[in-house]
């Protein structure tokens, strides 16, 4: 994808060469010549790099290169013939960028909202195209909706319910999506050349923590040809920034990247605003560090009330802890079993990276630690027949261990594994036990898993194995891994892209093996009716990430609450919790209303002053997706509606709803007119036609590919592009001459050298020639007669 992507904008901007703009225009930066013959140029790619979108773009969808030229001083080009395919794209300027950030630390979630203006330079007026607008998010993003306007007409995203047949009719092909993890796109139709696209774009992100750090960082790379000219335009850049640290502790900023002036601190939040007329647009991401002071565990507790648009009646509570500084603290001893997946689906670059996660994990065990490491397939490989104690020998073992049995072939058994590796951690000789489960496929008898797993568990107490799951690509059933990551008490996590597996595996390795409090209990119930955790448990306590979880309760809450868990020496400590009442904040996903005026982006600022993101926003994706690995694991159809209310309610896609992108014309209307006219009915999203958006949902995984060992699940991996030749090529074939050609002929063919073909041209041009003598023969001695 991000190959034929690069290739399109290049062929835009060799395209944008023809416009002449007032004064001059800078000329777009040359891409990399493809007559180079160096090792890096050839790889094709990497030149690429620069190309890919490092901040929210818009690009115009040319397919008719004579559509292009400047809307308001026509150059004169000469004509150009024939149509693009695919089509080019090439960068559309921006005039205006707002961008907005909310921090919550007891949320682990950045909440962002982008507002920017594009101005269709490339099409002359009398033309139209499509534009396409494309947003890479941060870690871990998700969308939360996108509202267009362009002239007279209005698109906004939309959640509709897959069963609803009296939903919004589904009349437009497919309109955008995710490209990838990360990067959504969407496409506006037929905008007139000189026209401006005004673009509210909101997302969630990770609030990303390393070493007592919270950052937050946003793609706003924009390249130099986004930039209008200076003397024509004024280019205006604001960034606010609103961070609650959610804890009465002292916050000590780390850094920004860009000039942000603190315009005030309330308690534990902070208010910052950059507002600037700048010369070019922003050319490094926004990036934002600080850290709350705490010699100790810290945490607190947030509330919301319930709202009549809830799934749940139900008040709602987010619990966080913070692992603190105290460098004195020890970590559990543990005793780990890694199950990995080495069926035939695995190979190349997954395995690869795998292979090379797993050696950094066991690098980071340390003495007083055990270890084994299982493989599986077909069958199951052992690195030894019991736990082995870590120590310089045995790991140098492992990694030797690893780099022969780590071949990919075979298919996938799960249960197996499983169950040897429970056998192996029935003396776990006082350590922590920790099962880390990491594969790329689908198996029938996931449900049959859960359900032994679970019974296994609840017999060995409280010192039953932590199962910690990993998937990769979209083959596997990611609600599966999370459903067995929650009844293990243990975490999961995922990478859809060979690039992010040893990355994610790291943080998720670290999190679940630096415990340093276990059996966390929080004293709510004596004071509640109903206290309900969202994942049914409270996970252990990393040293090195804070601890998030919610749930729902009925009751009133004390100001105060206690969290209570076992240390590593097995003595129980106390955190006190203090109780955050937010209910004064709006429910409303954004504080702010946006209005176009004159043609320019305003923004009215609500009479709220609070910027804490709403606990339902911000934890939606969570719940829905527990929710979901619940309603999968039990089939449960009345689960299932929950996930769609909540998914409804928040705008976020679910696996049982659909986004879509909704038209709507705003019509101008005399106002002495208005008066005379008879009211009519407004049309609701129900009366209006949609086009779908792909790619947010993962699906319940892939039993059928997991058989055949598909090497595709990865968005970075494809099929061999011969096959689809071929195909192709013996589909044509079959119709011409079905009779003299096969597939056999044209693999033949691919094969022969250059002096091979040359001598099978020459001949095939005799015989060609022969024939056409022999046919002028026949016919002059027919005319004879």
């Amino acid at each position: 994808m991000e190959e034929g992507f690069a290739r399109a904008v290049e062929d835009g901007l060799k395209l944008s060469k023809r416009l002449v703009l007032p004064n001059g225009a800078p000329a777009p930066p040359r891409p990399h010549s493809p007559m180079d013959r160096d090792p890096v140029a050839a790889l094709g790619p990497p030149s690429l790099q620069h190309l890919l979108p490092a901040a929210p773009m818009a690009y115009a969808v040319v397919d008719d290169p004579a559509a292009v030229d400047s809307p308001d001083v026509p150059s004169y080009q000469p004509h150009v013939y024939g149509r693009l395919d695919p089509p080019a794209l090439i960068p559309l300027q921006m005039r205006e960028v707002d961008l907005r950030v909310d921090c919550a630390a007891g949320l682990d979630a950045a909440e962002v909202a982008l507002r920017a203006r594009w101005w269709v330079h490339c099409v002359t007026r009398s033309r139209a195209c499509h534009c396409r607008i494309v947003v890479p998010m941060g870690e871990q993003g998700s969308i939360l909706g996108a509202e267009v306007t362009v002239g007279d007409r209005s698109y906004n995203t939309h959640i509709i319910d897959v069963e609803d047949n009296s939903s919004v009719k589904i009349s437009k092909p497919e309109c955008g999506g995710l490209l990838k993890q990360e990067l959504f796109s969407l496409t506006i139709p037929q905008v007139g050349g000189g026209e401006d696209i005004f673009a509210t774009i909101r997302w969630s992100q990770k609030l990303l923590y390393d070493n007592g750090h919270f950052s937050v960082e946003i793609p706003f790379r924009f390249p130099q040809f986004v930039n209008p000219l200076p003397k024509v335009f004024m280019k205006k850049e604001k960034i606010q920034l609103t961070v609650n640290s959610g804890v009465s502790k002292e916050v000590l900023l780390q850094g920004a990247s860009h000039p942000l002036k603190e315009k005030s601190r309330q308690g534990e939040k902070l208010f910052f605003l950059h507002e600037a007329v700048v010369e070019n647009w922003s050319t490094k991401d926004f990036t934002f560090a600080y850290s709350v002071y705490s010699g100790d565990l810290s945490g607190g507790v947030l509330v919301q009330p319930s709202t009549l648009r809830d799934y749940d009646d139900r008040d709602m509570f987010c619990i966080f802890l913070l692992p603190g500084n105290n460098q004195k603290r020890k970590v559990f001893r543990k005793a780990v079993v890694f199950i990995i997946d080495t069926s035939g689906s695995m190979q190349g670059k997954p395995l690869e990276n795998v292979k090379n996660a797993m050696c950094n994990a066991l690098s980071e065990l340390v003495q007083g630690d055990y270890f084994n490491i299982i493989t599986f397939n077909d069958e199951v490989r052992s690195f030894s027949s019991c736990l082995e104690s870590v120590n310089e020998k045995t790991i140098e073992n492992a990694v030797e261990w690893l780099n022969l049995n780590f071949v990919a072939q075979g298919g996938t058994d799960i249960m197996r594994p499983l169950n040897e590796a429970m056998a192996l951690l029935s003396n776990s000789h006082d350590a922590l036990p920790h099962i880390f489960l990491i594969t790329d496929g689908s198996v029938d008898d996931e449900r049959n898993i859960c359900h032994t797993m679970k019974s296994q568990l609840s017999n060995r107490g409280s010192k039953s194995p932590r199962i910690s799951t990993f998937g990769l690509g979209l083959y596997c059933n990611h609600y599966f891994l999370r459903m067995l990551a929650s009844i293990g008490r243990g975490h999961y996590d995922a990478a859809y892209d060979t690039g992010l597996i040893q990355g994610r595996m790291h943080q998720w390795f670290q999190k679940a093996s630096c415990t340093i409090v276990t059996n966390i209990s929080i004293d709510a119930t004596k004071h509640l009716q109903e206290f309900e955790v969202d994942s049914g448990y409270i996970p252990d306590m990393s040293a090195k990430f804070p601890l998030c979880v919610s749930g729902r309760y009925h009751g009133k809450l004390p100001e105060k609450l206690t969290a209570k868990g076992h240390l590593a020496d097995m003595s129980e400590i106390s955190i006190e919790l203090k109780v955050q009442h937010i209910k004064d904040i709006p429910l409303d996903k954004m504080r702010h209303r946006y209005r176009l005026m004159s043609g320019m982006i305003r923004t009215i600022l609500s009479d709220y002053k609070a910027i804490l993101p709403d606990i339902t926003s911000a934890l939606a994706k969570q719940q829905m997706n527990l929710l979901t690995a619940k309603a999968w694991l039990s089939e449960n159809k009345q689960l299932e509606r929950k996930v769609v209310k909540l998914s409804i309610q928040n705008s976020i896609p679910s696996e049982y709803t659909r986004i879509v992108l909704l038209q709507t014309i705003l019509e101008k209307v005399d106002p002495a007119q208005q008066a005379k006219k008879k009211p009519t009915k407004q049309s609701g999203p129900d009366e209006r036609s949609a086009a779908p958006l792909c790619g947010f949902t993962l699906g319940f995984g892939d039993v059928a590919a997991t058989r055949e060992n598909l090497v595709t699940g990865f968005g970075d991996i494809k099929p061999p592009e011969k096959f689809e030749i071929f195909e192709k090529a013996a589909g044509c074939c079959s119709r011409v001459a079905n009779c003299c050609c096969c597939m056999c002929f044209i693999n033949a063919c691919s094969k022969m050298n250059d002096q091979c073909a040359i001598v099978l041209t020459q001949a095939c041009a005799a015989l060609a020639c022969l024939g056409c003598f022999e046919c002028c023969s026949a016919l002059c001695s027919g005319g004879s007669d």
